[in-house]
């Protein structure tokens, strides 16, 4: 665990200040969001966009003393409740999908939690020698199968491709757990083992039941996703991030935040997944501001400056973040080939629509246009347009972005209970006339 005073260094200086840079304000972007749209308009902000989403110019917000700080709320750091859902609803037997019983692996005498070597016999089992009926997806690093322990837990059971098993893949299973085995959060996915023998190399992780943000947000798992539902999942992902920059001994980068690595629970709780290109963020104590790395992530959401630099940093996080925030607005992906040039690039079309004042025309058309709905888009819009700063000593914190959602979705929960006193008194003034 960090000491204290580590913490609260982080928390104030923005834990990793370069000299001759001014870093993002405690109250960032707080008095810019409770402006209107006029207002927006007004500041110098220039609209000169690239196709690779670089942003010409951005603000920086005025300083606000009397911002409320959650920074300190449980929430962000190390949760001892680690979420029970995957176990809710898991089904006994055999069917498709069932998955078999082995043994609670994830506790060994004198294993570390997090740290088990699974046997490939007992792998072999859980899968039923990898049956196709148990396979539930299949990603870059390779399939993935669901099965569960006898205690209950349902778990996901991630194999390796061995066809185009490369040395970057071997890299991306060590960051995996290496990473996962350091952390805890109800927003992240559990870590329960691994197996690492000849040829093979999985990893098993907690199931978690209800499919990727994005499988949602192009409705192919489930029913169209209201905002406010939107907002609870951009509030977890930013309580995660901010946990893994922030509240862990040694700060990680994440470098891959996207909807398709964000996967639901049954209740809509979002949980971060796929540390493959997690890299340890840069050590304050030694003075450094930067990771120097090669450049990896998913087009659409990588941060323009690490890729002109490849200077990484946590704020290459926060450039997905925003990336992710325009996504759960409009619904659509960061990268839209079918598209006109010009609504090709998400984030572009979408700042710049802000930007014009026209913000309401980037609202997922599956959305209802209702005040409550409006008014929460436009500071989404807002927040997203800092986070997508050029610069990354002009984004803000993930820290920051947390308090900032959580006041947005406080707002938005008072007009919609505003607008929705105001339909019942409107209704009832009708129904008085109609009896008279």
């Amino acid at each position: 665990m960090t000491s204290p005073n580590r913490q609260r260094r982080r928390s104030i200086s923005d834990h990793r200040s370069t000299p001759g840079r001014v870093p993002p304000s405690p109250g960032y972007a707080s008095s810019k969001l409770n402006s209107s749209t006029d207002s927006a308009r007004r500041n110098p902000v220039a609209a000169a966009w690239s196709l690779t989403g670089m942003f010409a110019l951005c603000f920086s917000p005025p300083v606000s003393d009397n911002s409320k700080s959650l920074g300190d709320s449980e929430e962000f750091k190390s949760s001892s409740s680690v979420s029970n859902i995957s176990r809710a609803g898991s089904q006994r037997g055999r069917g498709p999908n069932g998955g078999m019983s082995i043994g609670s692996y994830n506790v060994i005498q004198g294993k570390e939690p997090g740290i088990v070597k699974f046997t490939m016999e007992e792998i072999y089992q859980v899968t039923r020698n990898f049956s196709p009926s148990f396979k539930i997806g299949q990603g870059g690093f390779g399939a993935v199968y669901k099965a569960k322990l006898l205690d209950g837990n349902v778990v996901a059971v991630k194999r390796a491709k061995k066809s185009v098993y490369e040395k970057h893949l071997g890299v991306e299973f060590q960051s995996e757990i290496q990473t996962l085995s350091r952390v805890e959060h109800l927003n992240l996915v559990k870590f329960y083992g691994y197996l690492e023998q000849g040829d093979e190399k999985i990893i098993v992780v907690e199931y978690v039941p209800n499919g990727t943000l994005r499988e949602h947000l192009d409705c192919t798992h489930g029913s169209v996703l209201d905002l406010a539902a939107r907002i609870d999942i951009a509030i977890d992902v930013s309580h995660a991030i901010t946990y893994l920059h922030m509240y862990i001994d040694h700060p990680i980068i994440h470098r891959d935040i996207k909807s398709s690595n964000i996967l639901l629970t049954e209740h809509f709780r979002a949980k971060v997944a796929d540390f493959g290109f997690a890299r340890h963020a840069p050590d304050s104590d030694s003075g450094m501001t930067h990771v120097s790395t090669q450049v990896k992530g998913t087009a659409g959401y990588l941060d323009p400056e690490y890729l002109k630099t490849y200077q990484l940093t946590e704020k290459s996080d926060v450039y997905s973040f925003g990336v992710l925030l325009v996504e759960l607005v409009t619904g659509r992906r960061p990268i839209e080939p079918k598209f006109e040039l010009r609504e090709r690039i998400t984030a572009k079309w979408a700042m710049k629509r802000f930007i014009e004042g026209d913000a309401i025309t980037v609202l997922d058309p599956r959305l209802d246009q209702t005040a409550a709905n409006t008014l929460a888009l436009q500071k989404i819009l807002e927040l997203a347009l800092q986070c997508l700063a050029p610069r990354r000593q002009n984004r803000p914190t993930m820290k920051r972005c947390a308090e900032v959602l959580w006041t947005i979705r406080k707002d938005f929960r008072e007009e919609l209970s505003a607008s929705n006193f105001r339909s019942f008194s409107t209704t009832s003034q009708r129904s008085s006339s109609l009896r008279e």
